[in-house]
């Protein structure tokens, strides 16, 4: 069975629900404390023993190609400045992993986008992390994506990461029709991408991490557009023959719109062990 070391990481997005942050900034760059959404989320990759990364990007988001590309200027200035540390962490950036870019030509949905990375993966099963969400582990658990990895090396099929959905924000998510197997792991019998609270058949949705097998490339060519006319993910999904849905040991924070964006950074913050305790105490003050 081959290793599963090819992650692919959909950043080409509008990022319509920041704008005007967005107007001149990739939504990825978004910074969450001290670092951007997107190093956050490769970062993840590396750690879950994903080195061969592709990022598939849009118009106007060279800054996400120039943020780990090397800077031999800067390191040049750092070094002449005496700030070691800024230069160990500028230089360690830009070695994180075998980084590898390609557009998406048209905004036509998750599916297209996953659907440009064929000729990279090939016939290897391989990775999906949404730019627009980061995963923490639980004390002692490996990352999110690790997790499903060895959800696969274990049952060799396709694994969805979920999670349990508020009501309010069931319309959000592709939500699972699953039989639970055993305990935070599920046989998904049916995905539905965005339904109401109504049309629902639980409350389980995906939560932006996918294990996905070679295969998909084919489902989605053969996929017609859906919800806005794009080719969505979830409708390729629900036609693989057998897939699995797993509730990681982790805590998931949302980038999604400004409110998530938001709240993301002030928890992220109130944990971190710099700034933690001068955001707790400026909350006392306010």
């Amino acid at each position: 069975m081959k290793q599963v070391r090819k992650a692919v990481i959909p950043a080409a997005g509008w990022g319509t629900r920041f704008f005007p942050i967005t107007k001149a900034m990739p939504k990825e760059m978004v910074p969450v404390v001290d670092k951007p959404v997107i190093q956050y989320v490769v970062e993840e990759a590396v750690a879950s023993g994903c080195d061969d990364i592709l990022i598939i990007t849009g118009k106007n988001k060279r800054a996400i190609e120039d943020h780990f590309d090397n800077a031999p200027e800067l390191n040049a200035h750092l070094k002449n400045s005496g700030d070691l540390e800024l230069l160990a962490e500028s230089e360690k950036l830009a070695d994180l992993a075998d980084i590898h870019f390609i557009r998406q030509k048209e905004q036509k949905g998750l599916g297209d986008a996953i659907l440009c990375a064929k000729q990279h993966v090939g016939d290897e099963p391989f990775t999906v992390l949404l730019g627009d969400t980061i995963c923490i582990p639980d004390a002692g658990a490996k990352p999110c994506t690790a997790q499903l990895i060895d959800v696969y090396d274990k049952y060799h099929l396709p694994v969805i990461g979920v999670e349990t959905v508020p009501e309010h924000k069931i319309k959000d998510y592709g939500i699972i029709d699953g039989v639970l197997l055993e305990d935070r792991l599920y046989q998904i019998n049916d995905i539905i991408e965005k339904p109401t609270p109504e049309e629902a058949p639980s409350n389980v949705g995906a939560m932006g991490r996918y294990l996905l097998t070679p295969d998909i490339f084919a489902i989605l060519e053969d996929t017609k557009p859906g919800r806005k006319g794009e080719i969505q993910l979830t409708d390729a999904l629900r036609r693989y023959d057998a897939s699995l849905g797993y509730v990681s040991k982790s805590t998931r924070y949302d980038i999604g719109d400004i409110p998530g964006w938001m709240v993301s950074n002030l928890q992220l913050l109130l944990k971190h062990p710099i700034y933690g305790d001068l955001i707790r105490d400026a909350l006392k003050k306010i």
